[in-house]
Order: structure tokens, then C-alpha cells, then sequence
């Protein structure tokens, strides 16, 4: 008896033992199912991505008479008086004429398009039509601030991390559980559960409404999709933007080679960061030296020459190597460079370094230096910096606080299958290779480039003063200038209009009547004018720019409309209204000055290169301490150093004024 018993407990505690076995491998696989999902998403929002989409505002077409009104005053400090009176006819005879008409045919046409806005395929077709080459002419750069922990700014770390976050991204994206982009005018409404709960449950076509009542401003996020996936082709004519959404693998370019591994497995799942890092690290080891013939540099030719040549690339057996590359998620570039502290080398690197090793035609490209430096360099005619910004904030936020690779990890990678892709070379496409190169160095050569970064003041001055931060350093722009070329100059200040379905941006005219007076009387050496009296011209400076922002931010500036009713009359049959043949709409759209901010803690560097022969592309950021802008141009028409000298005495200049001014 006692030894049944003793049998008896000894099954009866196996049986025990086994149920708590299977009970922890199930707690295990549900805590590991669990760390898996949430290693697959940058985030998890119960509010849908496109939760506003269909509810946001569409972009209104100013009125005729509104346009020619800030129209002629945006002309008003850069013609003679007879060259404006001149102009002023012209404009008249368009607003009771011509203008009529061509408005009338734009309401018209936006009508029937309800879904878009009435900038969106003009603006499209734009770019996609323009024959210039990429670089440097439209595809801007930013750089992420380094990481404080150095070991995180090791070239593999630094790419991987990169990968990763952009991939988790890429899926909380495509599976509508990202954040959607919302301006909130009152910082605290973003973590407000009551805006959140009455917004997510209110009808599609009220949600905008609803977020509205709550001072919140949902942006349009249209152009999101084109992140991933997607690569401009160039065609004949006119390019095409080409989406191949299945595409589970990326493009690493490194020494002008290219190669390709899966970062998403058949499931749709990420592959896990030793897995990704060691693909990573074999490219890094191979030890072949830099591509002789770099099929890269054709990336950076005239566009109607570069699809010749990809159609005869295609011709000779490469098409499987191209349909990769075009439907890759994105392209990683690791440069075996170490920029140091070279700041302007830096910028070089990212805005066009020596072409042999970029695909300038893809969405994007994340680029990694040997020094662990990482920033993006995108093309320009899917969509624009608030899609980047928000992408680039979302991925430097998760590497520096969520990195999923770290330094010690490289001691336990995994395998993984990487494709070394070999493009069929033969002698034409040899001599077009080594002519490309030839031509893009000399293109680059006369490329001037320069920053400054000034650390006497910033945002929190400017607000202590009461003035608008972007309108100072519009003013400074306009100052440096005069300093240089004892004249103002027709400028152009990118603003989004974002806050509508399908909207793009608008150009804010910052050269105004008051920034001409100001840069007169402080530009005058003997002036009468006391330090209270150039003070109030600043002042005046700053309230007329935020106007002009307001409106432009608001779809109420004016060329945008005048750029969509010349397209108007361009498929028509009439003849050309006086006003686009008038020299002076050429003149204030050969923008001497172009430019560009996307201020924001996370970014180091940003720019983009002169959008005309004798101008500066001015790339520039506010910060709370200091200002920074970062400046290029053509050295055989403009100098960018001497620029920024100019721009240097504007910043000290306004701001002595504003210190010292009663």
C-alpha cells in the first residue's frame, strides 16, 4: 500500500511539474509574440493614420482681385516707379480681362476634382517635366544630430539602428496605426484623452471639425505613402513616379556597388537587428575596391539622357537589376568617409559628394558615414519637408531612445543572404559612365558652399523682443544682400499648406516695402536715424512678414495662382495675357535668394543647392540659442563665402539694434 502510494505521488507530481512546464512556455511564447509585435511598430496609435483625411479642407483659390493686389506689392521693392506703373497696367488689364476668364476655367476644373486641390497635378507636372538633373538642382538633404553615446555612432550600429526604425515606421504606416500629423496650437491638446475620444469616434466627414473646435489642425499626409517603394524613372518628356508597394527588400550602396538584401521576410515581418546587421557587415568587409564604372553617376545626368540610357541599360540585360532597385523599400548608403568637424564637407557629402556612389532618382536615401554621421538626401517631386521632417523626428527619436542594436551586439550576429548586384557594363556604356563623372566633378567644382552659426541669439531672444524668429532672419537675408550687391532681390520663402487636402506649399514673398527701408537706413552709413527709430523698422519688418506667413500658410498668397491660370492658358488657344509676358514676372520668379527651413532640435545640418545660375539656395534653422543657415552657389556667378560674411555683419547688426534700441 505504501508503495502505491508512494507511485501514486511521484506520477501525480510529474504531471504537476509538466502542467507548470507547459504553463511557462506559454507565458514565454505570449511574452515573446508580445516583445515581437511591439518590436514591429514605431508606434501603435488608436486614432487611424488617415483618421482626417477625407474630412480636411480643400485648398481655397484666392480671388482674382486678391492675387493682382499681392501681386503688384510683392513687385513693389524691386521696380522703378516707372517700371511699376508699367506693371500696374498690365496687371488691370488682367484683372477685367484675360484674368477673368482663366479664373472662371479654374474654379471650374477644381470643381470637378473635389478629392485634390487645384495645385497638386500642376505642381506634380512641374517637376516631373523639368529636364534638369536631380542633384543639386531639386533633391535636398538633412542630417540627424549625432548620437551622444558614441558607441550608437559606429558606422554598423548607427545603419542598422537606422534600418530598423525606419522599417517600424514604414509598417505602423502602411497599417494605419501611426500617429496622424496634427499642428496643435495648445501643446497640451496632444495628450488630451477627451480630444482623442470625440475625434476617433466622430463621422469621416466631421473630424477635421471636431479637431478644430480643440485648436488642433490635422495635416494632410497624401504624400506619405510615397516614402517607401517608390523611385522617379525618368522618361522622355516627362517622368514617372513609379510604386511597387511588395518590394520586402533594400538597396545598401557602398564604393559604387550595389547590393541587395530582404529586411522583411514572407510573413511581413522584420528581421531581427542581428540578422539585419550582419547582411550590413559583410558588405562592409567586402573588400573590393570602388566601382570603375559606376552606373550611380547616371542618376545625376539631364533627365531626357539619363532615360536613353537606362532604356539601353535595360536593353543589354540589366532590367532585373533596375526593377530591384526601383522596388526597393529605400536605399542605405555607407560612405567610407570621415567628415570630422568639416562642416562643409559634411554638407557636400550629403548634398551631392562625387555621385559614383548615390541613386539620387529613389524616394530616398539614408546615408552613414565611416564616422557615423546619418542623414537622408531625397527627391523632391513626391512630396515635401513636413512628410521628412515627421519621418526623420519619428526615427531619431526611436535610435536614441529605443535603439534596438547596440555595440555589444555585434558578437551574436546571425546570418543572413545578401545579393552583390552586377550590372552588365559594356564599352558605350563605359564612355557614358566616365564622361558623367567627368562632367558632374566640373559641376561640382564650381559649387560654392558655406554655413554660419550664429550663437549670439536665437528664438527665445526674438520672442523677448515680440518679433517673429523667420521674419529676422528674413530681414538678415535681405540685409546680406544689400551689403553684397547694394540692392533687394527678388526672394522666395517656402511655406507648406499642409493644413489642406492635397496641398503643397506656397511661396511668402519676404522682400517686402519694409525690409527694403530697413536695409536702407541700416545700411547707410550716415543716417540720421536713431537706434529707437531702426528698431521700429524691424519691428514693422516682423508684422508685415507675419501677415504674409499667415496667408501663405492659409493658401492666400498669390503665385500658386498665378502659376496654375498660366497653365490654364497654356493648353488653351488664346493668345499670352500681358502679364506673364511683362519682364517683370520673369524677374520676381528668378529668385536670387530660395529659401528653406526645417527647424527642429533633431536636425544638424539641412540644404539644397541655388535654384538659378546667379543665385543662393539658403537653407536655414531657428533654435532656441542660435540661428544657423547654411548657403550655396555657383562660384562663376555668385560667392557664397563672402555671402556669409555679409549675412555674419546682418545678424550682429539687427541684433545690436534690438539690444540697444529704446
Amino acid at each position: 500500500m505504501l508503495s502505491f502510494v508512494l507511485k501514486y505521488n511521484y506520477f501525480e507530481k510529474k504531471l504537476i511539474d509538466q502542467d507548470k512546464v507547459q504553463l511557462l512556455l506559454q507565458i514565454s511564447r505570449r511574452i515573446s509574440t508580445k516583445k515581437n509585435e511591439e518590436y514591429q511598430y514605431i508606434e501603435k496609435s488608436k486614432t487611424p493614420t488617415m483618421h482626417f483625411q477625407l474630412s480636411l479642407p480643400r485648398l481655397p483659390i484666392p480671388k482674382l482681385e486678391d492675387t493682382c493686389r499681392r501681386y503688384l506689392n510683392a513687385q513693389r521693392p524691386l521696380l522703378s516707379k516707372e517700371q511699376l506703373e508699367k506693371t500696374a497696367i498690365y496687371v488691370n488689364e488682367f484683372l477685367i480681362k484675360d484674368g477673368i476668364k482663366l479664373h472662371k476655367e479654374l474654379i471650374e476644373k477644381d470643381a470637378k476634382n473635389c478629392n485634390t486641390s487645384y495645385i497638386s497635378e500642376p505642381w506634380f507636372d512641374m517637376y516631373l517635366r523639368d529636364r534638369k538633373p536631380l542633384p543639386i538642382n531639386y533633391n535636398p538633404f538633412l542630417v540627424l544630430e549625432p548620437d551622444l553615446n558614441s558607441e550608437q555612432n559606429i558606422q554598423l550600429v548607427k545603419a542598422t539602428n537606422l534600418i530598423i526604425s525606419s522599417l517600424r515606421f514604414m509598417k505602423s504606416l502602411k497599417e494605419n496605426i501611426l500617429q496622424p500629423e496634427i499642428f496643435y496650437l495648445k501643446s497640451e491638446t496632444a495628450h488630451n484623452n477627451i480630444f482623442h475620444i470625440i475625434t476617433r469616434f466622430l463621422p469621416s466627414e466631421f473630424r477635421w471639425y471636431g479637431a478644430y473646435l480643440f485648436k488642433a489642425f490635422p495635416l494632410d499626409m497624401s504624400q506619405y505613402h510615397n516614402l517607401f517603394n517608390t523611385t522617379r524613372l525618368p522618361k522622355s518628356v516627362k517622368d514617372e513616379i513609379y510604386e511597387n508597394t511588395i518590394g520586402r527588400h533594400i538597396i545598401v550602396m557602398r564604393k559604387g556597388h550595389f547590393y541587395s538584401f530582404d529586411v522583411i521576410d514572407k510573413n511581413g515581418y522584420i528581421y531581427q537587428p542581428n540578422v539585419i546587421a550582419n547582411c550590413l557587415k559583410s558588405i562592409l568587409e567586402d573588400t573590393l575596391l570602388s566601382n570603375e564604372s559606376p552606373i550611380g553617376i547616371l542618376t545625376t545626368s539631364e533627365r531626357d539622357f539619363w532615360a536613353k540610357t537606362r532604356t539601353y541599360l535595360s536593353q543589354i540585360g540589366n532590367q532585373e537589376i533596375l526593377q530591384k532597385i526601383d522596388s526597393a523599400i529605400f536605399v542605405m548608403i555607407l560612405d567610407d568617409v570621415c567628415v570630422g568637424t568639416d562642416y562643409n564637407e559634411l554638407i557636400r557629402i550629403y548634398l551631392h559628394a562625387d555621385g559614383t556612389n548615390r541613386w539620387f532618382d529613389k524616394s530616398f536615401s539614408l546615408i552613414v558615414t565611416q564616422d557615423g554621421y546619418a542623414g537622408i538626401n531625397f527627391e523632391h517631386s513626391w512630396g515635401d519637408g513636413v512628410a521628412i521632417l515627421r519621418f526623420l523626428k519619428n526615427v531619431k527619436y526611436d535610435i536614441t531612445k529605443q535603439p534596438k542594436f547596440c555595440a555589444d551586439d555585434i558578437k551574436y550576429l546571425q546570418k543572413g543572404e545578401v545579393e552583390k548586384l552586377n550590372f552588365i557594363v559594356d564599352s558605350k556604356i563605359q564612355n557614358i559612365v566616365h564622361t558623367q563623372k567627368r562632367k558632374f566633378e566640373k559641376w561640382i567644382e564650381n559649387l560654392s558652399v558655406d554655413h554660419i552659426i550664429f550663437n549670439d541669439f536665437g528664438k527665445n531672444e526674438c520672442k523677448r523682443f515680440g518679433l517673429s524668429s523667420d521674419a529676422i532672419m528674413q530681414l538678415a537675408f535681405q540685409l546680406a544682400i544689400y551689403y553684397q550687391k547694394n540692392c533687394v532681390v527678388p526672394t522666395y520663402e517656402s511655406c507648406s499648406t499642409a493644413a489642406f487636402k492635397h496641398g503643397r506649399t506656397e511661396t511668402l514673398r519676404s522682400c517686402t516695402m519694409e525690409t527694403k527701408r530697413a536695409c536702407e537706413a541700416i545700411a547707410r552709413k550716415n543716417n540720421n536715424l536713431s537706434m529707437s527709430e531702426l528698431k521700429n523698422l524691424i519691428i514693422n519688418c516682423s508684422k508685415v512678414h507675419s501677415e504674409l506667413s499667415k496667408e501663405a500658410a492659409m493658401g492666400q498668397g498669390f503665385d500658386r495662382h498665378l502659376f496654375a491660370l498660366k497653365k490654364i492658358w497654356e493648353y488653351s488657344n488664346s493668345l499670352k495675357p500681358a502679364i506673364f509676358e511683362d519682364s517683370a514676372y520673369n524677374n520676381i520668379n528668378n529668385n536670387i535668394l530660395s529659401t528653406s527651413t526645417l527647424s527642429d532640435p533633431i536636425i544638424y545640418a539641412g540644404g539644397f543647392g541655388p535654384v538659378i545660375k546667379n543665385g543662393y539656395g539658403i537653407g536655414y534653422m531657428i533654435q532656441d540659442k542660435k540661428l544657423g543657415t547654411i548657403v550655396t552657389s555657383y562660384k562663376s556667378n555668385s560667392n557664397a563665402s563672402e555671402y556669409v560674411k555679409c549675412l555674419e555683419k546682418a545678424f550682429k547688426n539687427i541684433h545690436s539694434i534690438m539690444v540697444y534700441g529704446k
